[in-house]
């Protein structure tokens, strides 16, 4: 059973601007709860395309979304591919070789059932195999880079994408555990990474592998490069007054989008003291809010793991 609560679905959604006719991404299928949403506000000519590299995210999307029938595509693939994914259907519009479409959605959480469902690994509160990969079809997992990286890398993951202030000792206890015996399962981990961690730490701020384990899951995923990747082909992929949404769970996700769709937003570069701009710096984007958007109080009290999200929309000019 495939039981994920989609955070801000009604303001990432409305955020697209939907028109009826008009052709939009899903990113990041994973429950499908922002597809769905999509689909209900597609009229005759409206066309949703969803990607996801997981499996059981597409099986679960193939039932969910069936009252939609020719309206949805579903493609298996990385978001990281988005032009590609996008080229592969001849039936997508073109602009100067460039796939064109009227609003692209970005979903950055883990789906729930990842969380819930111990055997994927995502989780420190279910003992599991020690695998984290998002796509069943890759080759790195968790358990490669525990086992096998030098020490130094593995600090450094855990300290660049957990951003986890002990890395090196948790780094230091994981080498010298594996110098024993493998680890192999999210459990020990687990209490590897709480006993290098000091006890007045541990007593505050939540689970004290949350951050080691976040850093994990990005550096098998390679999350932030991808995530990079896909808003460059975004804002390639996007008509004249198409929109993106993108929804981040923490701040190096929410840093790159920021500095991402920021870049392409025109700057004037007149003098200070010049009484109008004359330098007519349009850029590619506009910011459709200014500040990111955060759920708000009744939805945190129905699902408290939206707490850290945040959206930014930008929209093609």
């Amino acid at each position: 059973m495939f039981h994920h609560i989609t955070v801000l679905k009604e303001e990432a959604t409305e955020g697209l601007n939907i028109r009826p006719d008009g052709i939009y991404v899903d990113c990041t299928l994973g429950g499908a709860g922002h597809s769905e949403r999509i689909c209900s506000r597609l009229g005759e000519g409206g066309h949703l395309i969803a990607l996801d590299q997981d499996d059981w995210a597409l099986d679960n999307a193939r039932e969910r979304l069936a009252p939609y029938g020719d309206k949805v595509t579903l493609v298996r693939t990385n978001f990281r591919e988005l032009e590609d994914a996008l080229r592969s259907l001849e039936w997508v519009p073109q602009a100067n070789g460039v796939p064109q479409v009227d609003g692209i959605l970005f979903d950055l959480g883990v789906s729930s059932p990842q969380f819930d469902e111990g055997e994927r690994g995502f989780s420190y509160n279910h003992d599991a195999p020690l695998d984290m990969r998002m796509d069943q079809q890759a080759e790195l997992t968790a358990w490669e880079i525990v086992n096998e990286w030098p020490e130094q890398e593995i600090a450094r993951v855990l300290f660049q994408y957990g951003e986890e202030k002990f890395s090196r000792r948790i780094a230091g206890k994981i080498i010298e555990r594996r110098a024993v015996r493998p680890i192999n399962s999210t459990g020990e981990l687990a209490d590897i990474v709480k006993e290098a961690i000091p006890a007045a730490t541990r007593r505050t701020g939540g689970h004290p592998a949350k951050r080691s384990f976040q850093g994990l899951r990005i550096a098998v995923n390679d999350e932030l490069g991808a995530l990079e990747e896909a808003l460059h082909a975004a804002v390639r992929c996007l008509a004249p007054g198409g929109r993106v949404s993108v929804i981040t769970f923490h701040s190096l996700e929410d840093r790159i989008c920021k500095q991402i769709l920021g870049s392409y937003v025109g700057k004037c570069t007149c003098p200070p003291d010049f009484p109008m701009c004359v330098c007519n710096s349009k850029g590619t984007l506009k910011l459709v809010n200014r500040k990111a958007i955060v759920p708000g109080e009744a939805e945190l009290e129905h699902n408290p793991r939206a707490r850290s999200s945040k959206l930014r929309i930008a929209e093609k000019l």
